[in-house]
């Protein structure tokens, strides 16, 4: 494998890097007037505006030439074969399996992974119809009025994001809570108006064992009981689950008829469209769960079919790579433009930096130039009267990703021409800035002129939709995942293990019984920072 520094073509855009970085965004739209209309892509709904980078035509193609040697191209299709890319784990990376349509087939390892995929699919339907309907019925025989799924990383990020982005979409009058974490006010706050009699919990865990999910399941489970006079009998009509652990799930009283599994293929962050998005189709319903698939397809087969020079989420993904190993940009924000979406960079947090944030190769060996950038946001326009004083006037590169809506869900008067004149304002003002001979030309006095000027030539892309549907949502999120692939493949990663979320957890799961122990525990078992951190929680509840 050619190492990514030694590579011809990062050599050459070694040089190209020193050309750009001497040219200002100003010169490069006023020396090439098709710029703006030239360095765009579109497809499956998605307009890409990337002509307010710092970047050329022929920096695009020096970017896919650094992808094609060091074989991206075939990386991605080892992908879509069901090939073992996840070599650290050897497995199969097929979370664009679960978005195939029901006539195609791929067969992985012996297994036609679509059928299966369908097969889940249906029965989901068919449990979300019988809830929608009401012909589902709690132990009281009431309809369910209130869904709380308990998950936490992708098995809560996926579904909370896509309930909030598709809201409008979703049933009102059913109420949709959501919790993840382990401080129990997460867990009291999602019950505090809730009726046990009409409450359904979506038990989330592919092992059935992880810490926080199943903490909170049988706090749930109590909730429950303490609600409906402690018969048992109540628990299989009030809780399901989704797993692959049948005797976990049996043991806790769950009905397997009512156990939703899904493959050790798909990871936890890839995972919103498969059983983990239980929550999102019993709010939005099986078609419109359908149209999310066939969004999420869209943009599969376009990137698997579409050379890299026209490819949005690999332009995407190169332009990262471009700013991380040769502008040394540390982070990238992300700014959608509705509201519906202000979960979405949450989402992209753990999409991007627990696939990204590697210091080995897939190889095992330590890289030496920087991976992973650091992924944030929040939704325009509130950022403007915030954090957007650094991003135009502070001293760090931020790349940034403006998204749009030609179409508002809720018109009210001119609210949505205000919102997307302020995205394109805002990639306009970043691009090129104010210098101090047009603030003197507008009478500035000259003492502001240093704090009023704007350098410009900040990077931006812009994504631009039609209107926020299950589609095109599913669209946006696939051009994410995409991008994510492209960037971890020139960087010879493996994008698809998460073995630094390991050590934490397996260190907490030593320190629970020392925090609730009738004694102290052995000075000598941790740093004396953590002893003494452990001794002082002990005492404040009144452990010695």
């Amino acid at each position: 494998m050619t190492a990514l520094r030694e590579s011809a073509a990062f050599k050459t855009l070694e040089g190209h890097h020193k050309d750009i970085a001497a040219v200002h965004l100003r010169d490069l739209f006023a020396d090439d007037p098709s710029r703006g209309t030239d360095l765009t892509a579109e497809a499956c709904g998605l307009f890409f505006d990337y002509s307010k980078n710092l970047a050329s035509r022929e920096t695009v193609g020096l970017l896919a030439g650094l992808a094609r040697e060091l074989r991206m191209p075939e990386r991605r299709d080892a992908m879509f074969r069901g090939e073992h890319i996840n070599t650290s784990e050897d497995r199969a990376v097929l979370h664009v399996a679960l978005r195939m349509p029901r006539s195609r087939s791929l067969v992985v390892d012996g297994v036609d992974v679509v059928r299966q995929v369908h097969e889940v699919l249906d029965r989901m339907a068919a449990f979300t119809e019988s809830v929608r309907s009401g012909e589902w019925k709690g132990h009281t025989g009431r309809p369910i009025k209130r869904i709380i799924n308990i998950g936490i990383g992708g098995s809560d990020l996926g579904p909370v994001m896509a309930y909030e982005a598709l809201k409008d979409y979703s049933r009102r009058d059913i109420g949709f809570r959501f919790v993840s974490n382990v401080d129990g006010t997460d867990f009291r706050e999602a019950t505090l108006d809730a009726d046990p009699a009409e409450t359904l919990f979506i038990v989330s865990s592919k092992t059935f064992t992880t810490l926080e999910t199943m903490t909170n399941a049988q706090t749930a489970r109590q909730w429950l009981l303490d609600g409906l006079g402690a018969d048992e009998a109540a628990i299989a009509k009030h809780f399901v689950a989704v797993s692959t652990n049948a005797a976990g799930v049996a043991e806790f009283g769950i009905d397997t008829d009512n156990m939703f599994g899904f493959w050790e293929w798909v990871g936890g962050r890839y995972s919103m469209d498969s059983a983990i998005g239980l929550s999102t189709m019993l709010a939005i319903g099986p078609d419109r769960f359908n149209e999310m698939l066939e969004g999420f397809h869209r943009m599969d087969e376009h990137f698997l079919e579409t050379r890299l020079e026209s490819n949005l989420p690999a332009i995407h993904g190169l332009l990262t790579v471009w700013y991380r190993n040769f502008f040394g940009a540390e982070t990238h924000a992300v700014f959608p433009y509705s509201e519906y979406l202000h979960r979405f960079p949450a989402y992209l947090q753990q999409l991007t930096m627990e696939s990204n944030g590697k210091g080995v190769t897939a190889d095992g060996e330590p890289v030496d130039y920087g991976t992973g950038a650091i992924f944030w946001g929040e939704p325009g326009t509130n950022g403007q009267h915030s954090f957007y004083q650094l991003v135009h006037q502070g001293t760090e590169m931020i790349p940034a990703d403006f998204i749009g809506f030609n179409h508002a869900l809720n018109p009210l008067g001119n609210h949505q021409d205000l919102l997307v004149s302020n995205v394109f304002a805002q990639t306009e003002a970043l691009a090129f800035g104010k210098t101090a001979g047009q603030l003197r030309d507008e009478g500035v006095e000259e003492r502001l002129i240093p704090h009023k000027t704007f350098s410009g030539n900040r990077p931006t892309s812009t994504i631009l939709v039609d209107r926020l549907t299950p589609g095109s949502l599913g669209t946006l999120v696939a051009f994410y995942e995409h991008s994510v692939f492209t960037q971890g493949a020139v960087w010879q990663i493996d994008s698809f293990d998460q073995w630094g979320v390991e050590l934490g957890k397996a260190l907490a799961q030593a320190i629970i019984p020392e925090l609730e122990s009738g004694r102290a525990p052995d000075p000598g078992s941790h740093d004396s920072s953590t002893t003494n951190l452990i001794r002082r929680y002990r005492e404040a509840n009144g452990r010695r």
